[in-house]
């Protein structure tokens, strides 16, 4: 802006704003050179030096221009390309980064106790023992499995004082002499979760506000227990402004038959927070910010108690003040100095640790006790018939999420604001389930004809080979127990199996014969296959079958399709094991679309066997 020393008026230089690149920029610049400098500088070629000064300025706004762009993108999900902007802006929606999930199973153990007394012909009480919580098992493939509670032979019943035989226990007669019933087998189920144990310890050296501890292994699953040496229990918390936080103890009282475990709120002074790393999924711990040694009563400290009274002086300067001391408080947590933290946790998952049945019988570390105290040579000889197995397939095991997988649920679940309202809030609340629960493979939400206020939510999982199996009674209990945090008051929400589908796909094509037959028939089964990949497939996805007819056209070499069709498989066929769900295929197919049954999943489940061509000529 300048004033017109002969008319006095103000003279606004007119600027445009629109010009984002260099192109512009320059052309914008020799424009208002050329207006308002028309008497300084007139060559603005390439090689003057009014190009030079045009240059100079256009690349520096080109570059400016172009760094808001990255940063102004960087802060929308849909749009950062940075992996740690990635991260944190999946954190601030709310959704928990974790990495591969464990699996869950029940594993079976066995025991031979002998008859105390010939003539009543029932297992010696004495010798019945109590596998502890924290024995470890190993798979045939090598994966560990520890047990998460006690399997009890022996427990004392309600108002009871002395131990009996567990009523659970199943029991069948071992050995027989001379008609008299000498000994039994015993059987009672355990629940088992994958992964390994850890523990590390850290000095903490002297004090560090929110010190941030790195775990060695990734796909940490959970944190086990964290304490220092002079007994102090550090809690996870969501937040470190949360205090409180929520333990299950025993229940004592009398409907302990009933309810096993109480919820209580203890106090949490000394917490953490866990964080992953969206890149690495390696595992990091930040303590609280208030100094365990130092820390005062107050909650917030008083700013008065950081100034410096001058009794004998009557001037002062001025003096600066370090506001980390307001950070000394108890109201983020505490953390205490020169002392040495220990961290226990496991680690480990994903979908190898969906092992098989029977494949869990190894005993890799055995915590035992016998409450009766039987002699060390009878409970030897217990302890010594002691065998595990798995009646069941090990599952709820995934591998960690990717990041388009997180970045597709920012949306629903920073729209929900920690609750479920839509059916994308439930869905997504499910797939994101802390990975020591186990996890899902696919869910799908329908409505419940028989009650407006009630929604059915299909659940699936997949075993080790990467195939559907019923998700187990306990990952539903799991999923039951999360979602009753977030779910509104007045809303039920039933858990139920979906319904897997075996097909088979028979289709008949016509090829070109100056080529080879073999290997235009090979890829075509390589693109079906991919077609109909277990990921590709959903629950109630219907398939398009003039889909299928045009990959198998779009094959080069292909002259005619013919006769594309479905049959549905189920129970055992040549020796290939099915599920049991028969579909008609026929009557749910309508205008060339295949619809699955209402909460059911469609599945190729031996692509190999189950896609058969035929080429005729």
């Amino acid at each position: 802006m300048a004033i017109d020393p002969k008319t006095n008026i103000v003279q606004v230089k007119q600027r445009r704003y629109l010009a984002r690149d260099f192109d512009s920029l320059r052309a914008t610049l020799l424009d208002y050179a050329r207006q308002y400098y028309p008497n300084q500088i007139q060559d603005f070629s390439d090689s003057s030096v009014g190009g030079l000064f045009l240059d100079m300025a256009a690349y520096i706004g080109d570059n400016m221009s172009f760094y808001m762009d990255h940063l102004y993108g960087e802060m929308n999900y849909d749009t950062a390309i940075e992996t740690n902007n990635i991260e944190r802006n999946i954190i601030n929606s709310g959704i928990n980064i974790s990495g591969a999930s464990p699996s869950i199973v029940k594993v079976t153990a066995y025991i031979e106790v002998s008859v105390k007394n010939p003539d009543d012909a029932t297992p010696d009480v004495s010798l019945l023992p109590i596998i502890k919580e924290g024995t470890v098992f190993s798979s045939d493939s090598g994966i560990t499995f520890t047990l998460t509670e006690d399997i009890a032979f022996a427990i004392v019943p309600m108002g009871g004082s002395s131990y009996i035989l567990n009523p659970a226990v199943d029991m069948t007669i071992a050995k027989v002499v001379d008609g008299q019933v000498i000994s039994y087998y015993l059987s009672l189920d355990g629940l088992c979760i994958s992964g390994k144990e850890y523990t590390e310890t850290f000095s903490m050296g002297g004090f560090i506000p929110f010190r941030q501890i790195n775990l060695s292994n990734n796909n940490v699953t959970e944190i086990i227990s964290v304490y220092d040496d002079f007994g102090n229990v550090y809690y996870e918390v969501g937040a470190l402004s949360h205090d409180v936080v929520y333990k299950n103890v025993l229940n004592s009282s009398s409907d302990s038959s009933l309810v096993k475990d109480g919820l209580r709120v203890i106090p949490a002074p000394y917490r953490f927070i866990k964080t992953v790393s969206i890149d690495t999924r390696s595992t990091t711990l930040t303590m609280g910010g208030g100094n365990a040694n130092t820390v005062e009563d107050d909650a917030i400290p008083d700013p008065s108690d950081f100034a410096i009274s001058f009794p004998y002086s009557k001037t002062i300067s001025r003096l600066p003040i370090n506001p980390e001391q307001l950070l000394k408080t108890s109201t983020l947590g505490l953390s205490s100095s020169d002392s040495i933290l220990t961290v226990k946790y496991r680690a480990g998952g994903g979908l190898s640790h969906n092992v098989a049945v029977g494949s869990i019988k190894t005993i890799s570390s055995l915590n035992i006790i016998f409450p009766l105290n039987p002699t060390n040579s009878a409970s030897s000889k217990v302890r010594n018939t002691l065998e595990v197995s798995n009646r069941e397939i090990a599952s709820g095991g995934e591998n960690a999420m990717t990041v388009n997988q997180l970045l597709a649920l920012v949306p629903n679940i920073k729209n929900s604001q920690e609750r479920m309202v839509t059916k994308e809030d439930l869905l997504a609340r499910i797939y994101t389930m802390p990975a020591n629960f186990g996890r899902v493979f696919r869910a799908a939400i329908a409505s419940n004809p028989h009650n407006p206020l009630s929604t059915q939510v299909y659940i699936i999982s997949r075993d080790n080979s990467s195939r559907l199996i019923l998700s187990p009674d306990t990952l539903k209990v799991n999923i039951k127990k999360y979602l009753n945090s977030y779910r509104m008051i007045s809303d039920a929400i039933d858990i139920l199996d979906a319904r897997v589908v075996n097909l088979q796909l028979k289709f008949t094509v016509v090829l070109d014969p100056s080529l080879n037959k073999s290997t235009i028939l090979s890829e075509i089964l390589t693109k079906l296959k991919n077609q109909f990949k277990l990921t590709q497939m959903y629950i109630d996805q219907p398939i398009i079958i003039s889909n299928v007819v045009n990959s198998i056209f779009t094959v080069s070499g292909v002259v005619a399709v013919d006769n594309v069709s479905f049959v549905n498989v189920y129970g055992t066929v040549n020796n290939l094991a099915y599920s049991d769900v028969i579909h008609d295929v026929k009557s749910y197919t309508k205008r060339q679309i295949l619809f699955p049954p209402p909460g059911g999943i469609f599945e190729i489940r031996y692509p190999d066997v189950d896609i058969i061509s035929k080429v005729v000529n």
